[in-house]
């Protein structure tokens, strides 16, 4: 479950509380093996192999140095032997504080990677910098601030480029990609700097982040206000690890917050979620959340605080001229997003991180797009979590992501 940044990190505190969540669905055992063992053996030998399917535990440098770990699955579980023909890549693109395992916590028939592999796609699951299995690089050690020296403009950069490069080279094809939450929006700001559409067939952006001004959790926004460019020092780390003990202080500051209810927290945290699995939900405190850069947190409550789709703002404004040679950072233009670059959008009408009126912003946009390019689709009951983890998923939104892809490949 891709949560957006302030929202996520309270999850494993508060794990206890949150074993009985809103649930369409009935509790069930699940029948499949535990992916909190990927923490020793990985999460093609915890999550993918396990189902039957052949998975590769790739890494892929960036230009900044940060070895990324990247999973790949060539072929559905029917298919025997080899890869038969050319098959359409896809990157899935997990958000912030998880990492790619969030996408395998249902069952085969439930999951996205799974379905879209048993569907004829070559499926690559990325792992942004900083989460377990991403925390190498060329020189710098994870315990060395300058390696938590990013924002979330460092993945639009490197992180998205480097994995996008790499499956090119691999496949020799276009490439459909899906995000949610934060992997839409690093997503949409690639595109609206002219980086990855050449290589591009189609994107699929799922709970589509791009304005957080209408996000109306109580909790999150309670974070963001707190999030301001003084925290670095507050803490004084430049790790932001959701179990490390001041950040754990830090949450639970927030929840005595009046409205704030850190006994029920998926909604609190996301809107009310219409149709989560507990045994998968369960499965997901086990894994999650995992860590980030401080400097991302902050970067994300700016997005918050100011409404605009913009670089790190340093405050300073001598710190910004040296960055960005202005007094304030550059904005990501979302109007110059190429109209014939095929999108499809699904959010939902419970979603408290990506707010209705926020997509409509996003889509305003949007609105000179080539129509046979742009698809939105509005999912009355789903919260920002159903996206990821919903039961009902593949036959609400899946389906439509499978429809989509498969009507832009080759054109």
């Amino acid at each position: 479950m891709a949560l957006l940044g302030f929202a996520a990190l309270t999850l494993c505190f508060f794990s206890v509380t949150a074993s009985q969540p809103h649930a369409a669905s009935p509790s069930r055992t699940a029948s499949f093996p535990d992916p909190s063992s990927s923490s020793s053996l990985g999460i093609c030998a915890s999550s993918v192999i396990v189902h039957g399917y052949q998975c590769q535990e790739l890494h892929v440098t960036t230009k900044d140095g940060y070895i990324l770990s990247l999973q790949r699955i060539p072929q559905g579980r029917a298919e025997v032997g080899g890869s038969s023909g050319r098959k359409p890549p896809v990157i899935i693109q997990h958000g912030v504080l998880v990492d790619g395992v969030t996408w395998l916590l249902n069952s085969p028939e439930q999951n996205l990677p799974m379905i879209l592999a048993d569907n004829g796609f070559d499926v690559w699951i990325a792992n942004t910098r900083g989460t377990r299995f991403s925390r190498k690089h060329t020189y710098l050690d994870p315990s060395n601030p300058a390696f938590w020296d990013w924002s979330w403009d460092e993945l639009v950069t490197y992180d998205l480029p480097a994995v996008f490069d790499y499956v090119a080279s691999q496949t020799g094809q276009k490439i459909n990609y899906v995000g949610h939450s934060l992997g839409t929006l690093i997503a949409l700001a690639s595109f609206s700097e002219g980086s990855l559409v050449d290589q591009l067939q189609a994107a699929a952006l799922l709970s589509p982040i791009a304005y957080l001004s209408h996000m109306n959790t109580a909790l999150g926004v309670i974070a963001a206000k707190a999030f301001v460019g003084e925290i670095t020092t507050l803490f004084g780390l430049a790790e932001f690890n959701p179990l490390g003990l001041p950040v754990t202080a830090f949450v639970k500051s927030l929840c005595h917050h009046p409205g704030v209810d850190c006994y029920d927290l998926l909604t609190a945290l996301t809107g009310k979620n219409c149709c989560l699995n507990s045994s998968t939900v369960d499965l997901f405190l086990k894994n999650e959340p995992q860590s980030t850069s401080t400097k991302n947190m902050v970067h994300l409550a700016q997005t918050v605080r100011r409404g605009v789709l913009e670089k790190f703002n340093y405050v300073r404004p001598d710190y910004n001229i040296m960055h960005y040679g202005e007094i304030m950072p550059p904005v990501y233009n979302l109007s110059n997003i190429p109209r014939d670059l095929p999108l499809f959008l699904s959010y939902g009408g419970q979603d408290a991180l990506s707010d209705v009126i926020d997509v409509g912003s996003l889509l305003d946009y949007l609105k000179l797009h080539d129509v046979d390019k742009l698809s939105v689709q509005f999912v009355k009951d789903y919260g920002h979590a159903d996206f990821v983890m919903g039961v009902n998923a593949k036959d609400i939104v899946y389906n439509s992501v499978l429809a989509f892809f498969r009507r832009h490949i080759g054109a």
